[in-house]
């Protein structure tokens, strides 16, 4: 049936003002329970690669609610004096981590010779980093099958359940305390039997930590973090002592480190002699040259001493870090994407796309000119003293 077109602009008239009555109004005033999160978040929490502020603000009509979770108490504590002086009316329901659901098994280490640490709890997400066989780590939460661990270099990160054995504090400290044998060539197994032709237990990479139980004339007997036994041969291993108490920290032991792993494969995240990326390269090599350094390029940079900016590279020696990417500009930072070692004759070692030697020289035929011209500075951190450099042989660490 049709209307007379008076009647039917009436009718539209009246149908436009009954979805304008049921519009539900859109709020336009600031949340300001998030901007006092924004606030603490920069101050307490800048790099959320190392420290965990997750924090949210959910408005409702009684005020706000608080929810998330953080490693941080002191942080939190800012928040609430912060929302209270702005007199917000909040409830926080934030969880202090680690969980208590955890039951307190809040340490560990990795158990496994390589384990990936992801982004988020799923296979499907961005590899971040790795940890390595033996490695002590604090454990945070628990995602279905997944545990969010915090490493020794305070790098975050999702590993799945496979790669860790939890612990207590009484268990940790068990652990912790026990005689450990590290495993020093770049690849290699442990086994079944004190016999190479025994049946494999696991792979290892260069840096694997393991408890030491007992030896033989050729194996070391060892134990697994969760509890496998296996035995490595004496010519791929030292006890974890002996090992650190022979370090030496020189440019040369480090060059020597950095030219076994020539031809590894470049992996994102990846930080072990199965495959690594620019930073987790340099970050291997000083790890067995008793330093933990801190786990990105854009991390590292900040350690140290500074060597040079200006392309002097007679300035640099054997294991300065040389550090590549954008200069920053009146609109735009510096962003750091690349770092490689220097190992003297106008050469550095690096991973794109494997482990191999570059030159700064224009005339060698191994010039980098794509590096050479996104070059920033060189740092130096052997032997300095800085906040995010660790030595295994002033801390104790395994």
């Amino acid at each position: 049936m049709k209307f007379p077109l008076k009647k039917r602009c009436c009718f539209y008239a009246l149908l436009s003002f009954v979805f304008m009555a049921c519009e539900t109004k859109t709020s336009t005033e600031p949340n300001k329970a998030e901007e006092a999160i924004s606030s603490v978040k920069s101050t307490y929490a800048p790099d959320t690669r190392v420290a965990l502020f997750d924090i949210e603000a959910v408005e409702g009509p009684e005020g706000y609610t608080l929810k998330g979770g953080t490693n941080l108490p002191e942080a939190l504590d800012a928040l609430r004096k912060q929302l209270e002086q702005k007199q917000i009316v909040f409830q926080d329901s934030v969880e202090v981590l680690p969980s208590a659901s955890l039951d307190g098994k809040i340490y560990g280490a990795i158990a496994l010779s390589v384990a990936n640490l992801r982004s988020r709890p799923a296979h499907s997400a961005e590899m971040v980093t790795q940890g390595t066989l033996g490695m002590p780590i604090k454990v945070y939460q628990k995602q279905d099958s997944w545990y969010r661990i915090q490493t020794p270099d305070h790098y975050l990160g999702w590993v799945d359940s496979r790669g860790i054995a939890l612990m207590d504090k009484t268990q940790f400290e068990d652990w912790k305390g026990s005689e450990k044998l590290i495993y020093t060539k770049t690849y290699g197994h442990s086994f079944i039997e004190a016999d190479a032709s025994s049946q494999v237990v696991s792979d290892l990479v260069s840096g694997n930590i393991l408890k030491l139980v007992t030896e033989n004339v050729a194996f070391y007997q060892v134990e697994y973090p969760d509890g496998r036994n296996a035995y490595v041969s004496k010519s791929e291993a030292s006890p974890y002592l002996d090992w650190k108490s022979n370090l030496s920290f020189t440019k040369e032991a480090l060059v020597e480190t950095s030219k076994t792993m020539l031809g590894v494969p470049y992996l994102w995240g990846g930080t072990s002699t199965k495959g690594v990326d620019c930073s987790g390269f340099t970050k291997t090599v000083y790890f067995m040259n008793g330093m933990i350094i801190p786990r990105d390029a854009s991390q590292q940079i900040h350690e140290g001493t500074l060597v040079d900016d200006s392309g002097e590279f007679d300035k640099l020696i054997p294991g300065d870090l040389l550090f590549f990417g954008r200069k920053a500009t009146d609109s735009t930072s510096e962003r750091v994407v690349h770092v490689g070692m220097w190992i003297g004759n106008n050469e550095f070692i690096h991973s794109a796309g494997n482990v191999h030697i570059s030159s700064m020289d224009k005339s060698s035929d191994n010039f980098d000119a794509y590096n050479y011209d996104r070059y920033l500075r060189t740092k130096r951190i052997l032997n300095q003293k800085d906040e995010g450099l660790l030595y295994l042989t002033e801390q104790d660490v395994f």
